[in-house]
């Protein structure tokens, strides 16, 4: 537990929900040509791998064709309105095209089949949907160079259809709640398309009397979607705050989105093994002046970052954003967007009276990336003629962190169900 006021330190580099993996690198693939700017550009086009945070194993491809990867590069999932997918009414035919092709449709011998493509290999199969996806994600002009895998990319992209997003594996909204001690706080909201979480509060909080409850005050030991959960807080606890965190063990949906802590390409999941999955929300409290509740997200419309401000005290919370001061009248919230360039790393720490701090870190991605048309690129961008087998596409990628988060997960492994513990 934090004490002294509403001095309520959070150093933002935490992932607020979901998957948080590492890239292993393109793992699956075959060859592509890409036509742009009256040239042909020879690319590999396939599955990338990568490994989760805390145990768990995920297979993705490329939605950003002229971007490259880098190598080790952290991702978390991400919702699609906080990528290039928000925008893209497409989106839907690139999920339909992960549901319907390699490597959720495994017999290759069925696919070839269904797509009369004549035989696929692995790697011929991942290259045609790759190829498929990049016409959605990009509007590219690109091609299989295997005729099998070109035959699976033109069937691919003439009967996609919209399919909605799929939801987020594991969330709680709101992410910040605050309020005096005494009562509950909250509620938080979990949300999830798997089964029911298990809830275990970490040694030591019962003692300092915070519990996790229902909206009775009752303790509660699990949870499913839709669960309302409560921080119940002692009328004389010192002012202060406590995390709530959330892990299971899932399979990520298909058709999420992957973007990074850093400038790296952006991906969306084509197939998960049971993988540790985890969400985080804080509650602060004070018996007097400003109790403020602060969280983060990308505003992808508005080319920004939304701070969404808090305060359920009795007085006034003003605080410092970018340069700029704002107030929060007592018993009211306020949503603040700061506008941040495409592909820019952005690094906001809000400060307040009695010490309070709280960081959002990230990289703001967006919009797909164009292809270079100008002098030679450098080293961390190369151009797509001159790809490494490792990466797809133009192979980095824009990545982009979930805010306050800045790549990094302490997730540990959970076997089965979901363990929710308070830090504080």
């Amino acid at each position: 537990m934090t004490g002294a006021g509403t001095a309520v330190a959070d150093d933002g580099a935490h992932h607020q929900s979901g998957a948080v993996a590492t890239l292993d690198g393109l793992k699956t693939f075959d060859s592509a040509v890409l036509r742009a700017n009256g040239k042909s550009h020879s690319i590999p086009a396939g599955l990338f791998e990568m490994t989760v945070d805390g145990g768990g194993r995920l297979k993705t491809y490329c939605v950003d064709i002229h971007n490259p990867t880098q190598d080790q590069a952290g991702y978390l999932e991400t919702p699609w309105k906080q990528t290039s997918l928000g925008a893209n009414r497409d989106a839907g035919k690139i999920h339909w095209i992960l549901q319907n092709s390699y490597p959720q449709v495994d017999d290759l011998a069925e696919l070839a089949e269904a797509a009369g493509t004549g035989p696929l290999t692995q790697k011929t199969a991942a290259a045609g949907t790759q190829v498929a996806i990049w016409r959605y994600s990009d509007g590219a002009d690109v091609a299989a160079a295997d005729p099998a895998a070109e035959k699976l990319a033109d069937w691919l992209h003439r009967k996609a259809r919209r399919v909605s997003e799929p939801k987020a594996s594991l969330s709680l909204e709101p992410s910040a709640v605050s309020g005096k001690p005494g009562g509950l706080l909250g509620p938080v909201t979990v949300r999830t398309g798997a089964g029911r979480v298990s809830l275990t509060p970490p040694v030591g909080a019962a003692a300092d009397g915070i519990e996790v409850t229902d909206a009775k005050g009752k303790p509660v030991t699990s949870a499913v979607d839709g669960a309302e959960l409560y921080f119940q807080v002692p009328s004389d606890a010192p002012d202060g705050s406590a995390t709530l965190t959330a892990q299971m063990a899932t399979s990520v949906p298909v058709g999420r989105t992957f973007t990074s802590t850093t400038r790296s390409q952006a991906q969306i999941l084509a197939g998960s093994s049971e993988s540790t999955v985890s969400a985080h929300a804080t509650a602060a409290w004070a018996a007097s002046g400003a109790i403020p509740a602060l969280s983060a997200k990308k505003n992808c419309a508005e080319g920004g970052i939304d701070i969404t401000a808090g305060n359920t005290g009795d007085a006034p919370f003003t605080f410092e954003l970018a340069g700029t001061e704002h107030t929060i009248p007592a018993g009211t919230r306020r949503t603040i967007t700061v506008p941040v360039g495409e592909d820019q790393p952005y690094d906001f720490t809000i400060t307040g009276p009695g010490g309070f701090t709280r960081t959002f870190k990230g990289v703001l991605d967006c919009r797909i990336t164009g292809l270079q048309t100008s002098s030679p690129a450098p080293a961390a961008e190369t151009p797509v003629s001159q790809l490494a087998p490792a990466s797809a596409g133009g192979a980095s990628a824009g990545l982009e962190g979930d805010l306050a988060a800045t790549g990094g997960s302490s997730a540990t492994p959970v076997i089965g169900g979901a363990a929710i513990g308070l830090v504080v």
